[in-house]
């Protein structure tokens, strides 16, 4: 069955594929019922130009023992001491000019877009096309977050994806909920996460000059996006306490930023329910969405990792699509990528737990 791309809203700003194909109906009692739809992942993944994020279910484990871990102890060292920081920052909060605490939340929310808007959604899926100003904007957001360079958060969520909760998943939760969290910063990639990784086609990142400059210059970016502008913001423009400007839109405001996103590979794995695929381990988490900008429904993401949304609900939850939403309006962003409601129903009704009866 091929592919039904239903037609394009042609406006220039904010067009929107729609994407499905609903094989057979059946009418029980009354009721409408899908019996099965289907996809085809392949012509999909052509339209936006990629298909490792498409999970592969050949990949088999490899059998014998487990390879040894190996502890980073310069990343347990420096991830227990900004774990400290943010601590005593919180104690600073109280001290703490209402300028700044509003500044650290304005940085918390760009830097957090950088991660869902930019390197998530934009780059490791390719749910929709951003202008170059936007790319840009994106980019800059992203240093701010620090969570390694588009290219790297891009190859690592991607293998991610296509093998989900196997060995070659870098945080495989199936490891436990530290080891999905944060353990695996803390130890030596398993060698199919590095071997798998190697084999992704990137040409795409690569082909973006945005995402390359970065990758050549992330260091110092990361210092003066992550760190000093933030600092130095409340430093000079409110005459805030240097410790203050430092502990609190920086030290916190990171740290925060990186559990938001860690809950989304640990706590969204273990903890929902799964109305639209009862077979895999991503579960619906609405704390974990609200906490990571819209990242938190991710039975429905992993089940469709194409659309633009990462969930079927518009801007519930989800500030991330209400800014793609915007800057398709704007005119910086365009052609989102977007699962039919006929497709998703179907999906409930052949793989879903149920769940969705209730809501």
């Amino acid at each position: 069955h091929p592919l039904s791309l239903l037609p394009k809203e042609f406006s220039s700003a904010s067009s929107t594929t729609t994407i499905g194909t609903v094989t057979s109906r059946v009418t029980r009692n009354g009721d409408v019922i899908m019996e099965k739809d289907l996809i085809n992942h392949e012509d999909l993944a052509g339209d936006r130009g990629m298909i490792d994020d498409i999970f592969d279910e050949t990949y088999q484990e490899k059998e014998g023992p487990k390879p040894p871990m190996r502890y980073v102890w310069r990343n347990i060292i420096l991830m227990s001491l900004l774990h400290l920081g943010a601590l005593f920052a919180l104690m600073l909060i109280p001290s703490a000019k209402i300028q700044t605490l509003a500044w650290a939340v304005l940085c918390f929310l760009v830097s957090a877009l950088g991660i869902t808007a930019g390197s998530h959604r934009l780059w490791s899926h390719r749910s929709y096309k951003a202008t170059l100003p936007l790319r840009i904007f994106l980019t800059i957001a992203n240093s701010m977050a620090f969570q390694n360079d588009i290219y790297e958060w891009v190859r690592d969520h991607r293998v991610h994806h296509k093998f989900s909760e196997t060995d070659a998943d870098p945080h495989n939760a199936m490891r436990g909920f530290f080891f999905s969290h944060i353990g695996w910063l803390l130890v030596r990639k398993h060698p199919d996460v590095i071997e798998k990784g190697q084999k992704l086609d990137l040409s795409d990142i690569k082909a973006d000059k945005v995402v390359m400059f970065q990758r050549r210059y992330y260091k110092p970016s990361v210092v003066l996006l992550c760190f000093t502008l933030p600092t130095v913001v409340p430093w000079y423009f409110w005459d805030e306490s240097i410790i203050i400007s430092f502990f609190i839109p920086a030290i916190l405001r990171y740290t925060i930023g990186l559990n938001a996103t860690w809950l989304v590979n640990s706590a969204a794995h273990m903890f929902g329910n799964r109305p639209y695929d009862q077979n895999i381990n991503p579960r619906e988490n609405p704390l974990v969405s609200l906490g990571a900008l819209g990242e938190g429904f991710h039975n429905y993401h992993h089940t469709f990792p194409y659309d633009y949304s990462t969930s079927e609900f518009g801007w519930r939850f989800n500030l991330t699509t209400a800014f793609i939403d915007l800057m398709c309006f704007l005119g910086l962003a365009s052609d989102r990528k977007k699962v039919s409601k006929e497709v998703i129903l179907a999906r409930k009704m052949r793989t879903g737990d149920g769940s969705h009866k209730s809501g």
